[in-house]
């Protein structure tokens, strides 16, 4: 969940991913789903930390407003009033309106193309942000893809706009104001493109949790790793990197043919290319080097992020919209492990009968298993067999 805040001090920087094409590393996002009291606020004070910087920036940008305001008004009707000056914030407000937010991503393109950080202690703070809960979705889009912001707005000024959106963002709520949130949103592409974090209650201990401040020796070493994202510029070719992400990929559809599940297979190539963007700001901060740790970093986010979509949004993948407990989601199933080691076709079709998935899909089912070395048949007896291979990575 920091890491958008650390990406959000790279400017002009642009790396290579599997697929040929370079990419900013802006358009990072995180949503923090846990129960109410799980801690979930303790997030800001390290995101403060981090974006000591960009407060500094943005009180000498509103200093500058202050003044021409006053000027304004101490000019007359008839007297010439100053032009507004051309300011830029890099850490806006959470309460930020859209014609604001526009505004504000048109400034930071003119003057180079710095990337604005927003953290939301609500996600209901997006639809104000957005213009309304419908504009949500093309929005964070154009916002995960680095695009323009989808249409010309008007501003404060009367002037329109149509700027690149450069915006890293966090958002963080409750399960149930998160599912009512997406509700309608979870196969149009905008719910798999956000990353998601969740954080189950812990035991109840009947202790009140202490709190601290980050010291100054902290602080200066958090410095020495800002300055890093600061320097950086130019355009990447990190071979483990992609590296990394093409085993996903092939990781991705094996899991998508266990469980005959599309849900799975299309989220994970968001889910990719978002631990991708967060293992690039790894490498930076790392001194520009790799190391195994931060491909095991990518690895583990990519599930992470997925397993936290199925915890907490499951039964919904299926066009349920009720507020179940949240033990009780469902999730993709390998359907393999539920078969004994050596199954007959009517088993699996059995199998996917009862959860809901179609008997005609059982035949190409069994020849996906088959292909990648999941399982063999023999024509002798008609049975499958499950192989040494899957038995040995169940």
């Amino acid at each position: 969940m920091a890491i958008p805040a650390l990406a959000a001090h790279l400017t002009n920087v642009k790396f290579l991913y599997s697929d040929n094409k370079y990419y900013e590393l802006c358009g990072q996002m995180g949503h923090l789903i846990g129960p109410s009291g799980v801690g979930k606020a303790q997030l800001s004070h390290l995101i403060e930390a981090i974006m000591r910087p960009f407060r500094v920036h943005d009180e000498m940008e509103y200093e500058k407003l202050v003044d021409w305001q006053r000027q304004v008004k101490t000019k007359g009707a008839n007297k010439e009033k100053p032009e507004r000056p051309d300011v830029t914030f890099w850490f806006p407000p959470a309460d930020l309106t859209n014609p604001a937010f526009i505004q504000n991503a048109m400034a930071l393109e003119k003057k180079g193309g710095r990337t604005q950080y927003l953290n939301l202690p609500e996600i209901e703070m997006a639809d104000r942000m957005c213009g309304g809960h419908r504009q949500v979705s093309q929005t964070i889009r154009n916002i995960y893809d680095c695009q323009r912001a989808g249409a010309l707005r008007a501003t404060a000024d009367g002037v329109t706009g149509n700027p690149i959106l450069r915006v890293n963002i966090t958002f963080s709520s409750t399960p149930d104001a998160a599912r009512t949130f997406y509700k309608k949103d979870m196969t149009n592409g905008f719910f798999g493109r956000i990353p998601f974090v969740y954080k189950a209650r812990g035991e109840r201990s009947g202790k009140i949790p202490r709190q601290g401040q980050y010291d100054e020796e902290f602080l200066k070493k958090l410095d020495k790793y800002i300055l890093r994202l600061d320097n950086c510029k130019g355009t990447f070719v990190v071979k483990p990197l992609n590296k990394v992400a093409d085993q996903l990929a092939e990781e991705m559809a094996r899991l998508a043919d266990l469980a005959d599940d599309d849900t799975l297979f299309e989220l994970s190539h968001r889910s990719i290319f978002a631990a991708w963007k967060k293992a690039a700001t790894l490498w930076i901060l790392n001194d520009q080097k790799w190391s195994r740790s931060i491909g095991e970093f990518m690895i583990w986010f990519c599930y992470y992020d997925l397993w936290s979509k199925v915890k907490v949004f499951g039964d919904m993948f299926k066009g349920g919209d009720a507020l179940t407990d949240e033990t009780r989601k469902a999730g993709p199933k390998n359907m393999l492990e539920d078969l004994p080691d050596t199954f007959n076709e009517a088993q699996l079709e059995a199998l996917r009968t009862s959860l809901g998935k179609s008997a005609e899909g059982t035949k190409n089912q069994l020849y996906k298993w088959v292909q990648r070395g999941f399982i063999t048949y023999s024509a002798e007896t008609g049975l499958y067999s499950k192989t040494a291979q899957f038995l040995g990575n169940a």
